[in-house]
């Protein structure tokens, strides 16, 4: 579980606006360039054996959300396998240490999921080195906020925000569903985006709105196999995603515009997914969206 911790933590890494410094990187961005460095649960998740024994694939479970998901998951009990650009190389390693640290397997998936053949390959090996497949977590995204209106959205961005936040959730769960038998579950991370989408992030919400749809159509479809599909909705959360597409100036008062005043930690968000893969907490729970959002309205 989240200890109450995380929340003090959140709230004193935030300035006065709600947000953080001013900083600027290249995606896909690295954790460790990040200033204050985001909170994942590293020294406040408790675990109680609620996902003992399962076997769990996290894409972009490097950083941000990702890695909290996937210290929470190992916490928890399950060996858990990542999906990361190769460029995250040194985040993926960072997750790797926390995962066998709980005491559990990790492996390591490189691999840019915009091509099919990589989608495919990482369930593959997931379930070929962990032995199986229990819950998949669909929640790599790329997102551009650096620009004022559609027009000045490149059909090379459109494509390769469709090809992330989509082709791939797409590709990567057609490839598992023959794998996860009754009582697996299926997490996929949609966004307050998709409810309340801001301006210069179209491209980005449509995906977040397909997401979503996605989830109670597939929810529908293996229901009578005894899969669950869920998502999560994250508000404003700290993660490199942020300083890597994010205006400089953004930074400053990302988050400060929720009831809560501020931005998330990937802490925060890392109870839900749990919740949402438990047999035991979540078990008639299954086409339902999630939100952690920060006081920001999901329906």
């Amino acid at each position: 579980m989240t200890h109450p911790a995380v929340v003090q933590t959140a709230e004193k890494l935030v300035n006065d606006k709600g947000g953080f410094p001013a900083q600027r990187q290249t995606p896909p961005g690295l954790t460790s360039e990040m200033t204050p460095l985001p909170d994942h649960g590293e020294e406040s998740y408790v675990g109680s054996g609620k996902l003992e024994g399962f076997k769990a694939l996290i894409t972009g479970g490097d950083s941000g959300i990702g890695r909290a998901v996937a210290i929470a998951y190992a916490r928890e009990g399950a060996d858990v396998a990542i999906s990361y650009m190769a460029e995250e190389q040194s985040d993926a390693e960072e997750t790797k240490k926390w995962i066998e640290k709980a005491g559990r397997k990790a492996l390591l998936l490189p691999g840019d999921i915009r091509e099919e053949s990589v989608c495919t390959e990482i369930v593959e090996k997931t379930v070929e080195e962990l032995g199986g497949l229990d819950i998949l977590v669909n929640n790599a995204g790329f997102q551009m906020a650096r620009r004022d209106s559609m027009l000045d959205i490149t059909t090379e961005e459109l494509d390769r925000t469709f090809k992330t936040n989509l082709y791939a959730l797409f590709w990567i769960t057609k490839a598992a569903v023959p794998h996860l038998k009754r009582g697996a579950s299926i997490i996929n991370s949609a966004s307050v985006q998709a409810y309340q989408p801001s301006p210069g992030l179209m491209d980005y919400a449509a995906t977040k709105a397909a997401i979503t749809n996605f989830t109670v159509n597939l929810a529908d479809e293996l229901g009578e196999k005894g899969v669950r599909v869920n998502a999560v909705a994250p508000g404003p959360i700290w993660t490199p995603l942020q300083p890597s597409t994010q205006p400089e100036e953004k930074i400053e008062q990302f988050g400060g515009e929720t009831a809560l005043g501020r931005a998330g930690q990937p802490a925060e968000c890392a109870g839900a997914y749990v919740f949402l893969a438990s047999p035991a907490d979540a078990s008639y729970v299954s086409a339902s969206v999630l939100g952690v959002t920060g006081g920001k309205a999901v329906f």
